[in-house]
């Protein structure tokens, strides 16, 4: 590199990050959101809409995949099964981006070619629970604007969704159960990366126990996010943007190392 470059901050997506020769590089990985039960499911519903839509899924923190158990989750309302989370989720998705002028705001433009060829193609990854479709942007008429896919497939097809798929596609995953959902997590985040991991539940030990892998695994964990603050905002010096711990990251926006890494000590001495 040139001589006046004494370092580089880099973000983006994770294949494109390892390109580059970053000092400091926050890039993105597999974020997730362990499902175990709740007590404000259509809360929860709405909260998730808005983090995986929000600005097309363009964002290092949006989750991709939501691992929810085969049995199904707990709610006020009794046990929901699993197949339903997923037409629900769906359904809230179709109902919040049902006004045009909503729908464009929130989900903004594609900005890559690429994406659009990911988003046609996502079917080939999962069973299709919520198609995308082109929307026509009344201001910019130029713009790629297409709604979010979601797919639901088995955790034992690592392949489709233990990857990065930047743009607005999600995967609502078949675990065998939460402690299956929590080690999977662990697992991914340590292979792949996270910058954001979430839990819905209503139990202390799952709290708990989610606590003690993300610890681990050095994530980010937002526990049951129902209203108006979302998993994937962070918010320099009051919230960690990236820990440093995982490889989606190798430093935390904005800690003490962060900064003062960038600064160096000389020495000056004479004799007196």
């Amino acid at each position: 590199g040139h001589l006046t470059v004494r370092g580089v901050d880099a973000a983006g997506r994770h294949k494109d990050g390892l390109r580059r020769r970053a000092h400091l590089a926050e890039l993105a990985g597999v974020n997730n959101i362990v499902i175990d039960s709740t007590d404000n499911y259509k809360g929860m519903l709405r909260n998730l809409a808005f983090t995986l839509w929000r600005y097309s899924g363009q964002m290092c923190t949006t989750t991709q995949a939501i691992f929810v158990p085969a049995g199904g989750i707990d709610t006020p309302d009794g046990k929901v099964p699993f197949d339903q989370v997923a037409a629900d989720l769906a359904a809230a998705t179709e109902k919040f981006l049902s006004d045009p002028a909503v729908a464009t705001a929130v989900l903004g433009a594609i900005q890559s070619g690429d994406t659009l060829a990911r988003i046609a193609s996502a079917s080939q990854w999962g069973e299709v629970v919520l198609a995308s479709k082109k929307i026509d942007h009344p201001d910019f008429p130029q713009a790629e604007v297409r709604t979010p896919v979601l797919l639901k497939c088995d955790a034992s097809n690592e392949s489709a969704w233990m990857e990065e798929r930047f743009g607005p596609i999600a995967f609502v995953v078949k675990v065998a159960d939460t402690a299956a959902g929590i080690a999977l997590s662990e697992r991914v985040v340590n292979t792949h990366g996270a910058l954001t991991v979430g839990l819905y539940t209503t139990q202390q030990s799952v709290i708990d126990a989610m606590t003690a892998a993300t610890w681990r695994s050095k994530v980010a964990l937002s526990i049951n996010l129902t209203g108006g603050v979302f998993v994937n905002q962070s918010a320099a010096y009051s919230d960690y943007h990236g820990t440093g711990g995982n490889p989606a990251a190798n430093a935390s926006y904005a800690d003490s190392a962060f900064v003062a890494n960038r600064f160096r000590v000389v020495q000056r001495r004479y004799h007196v």
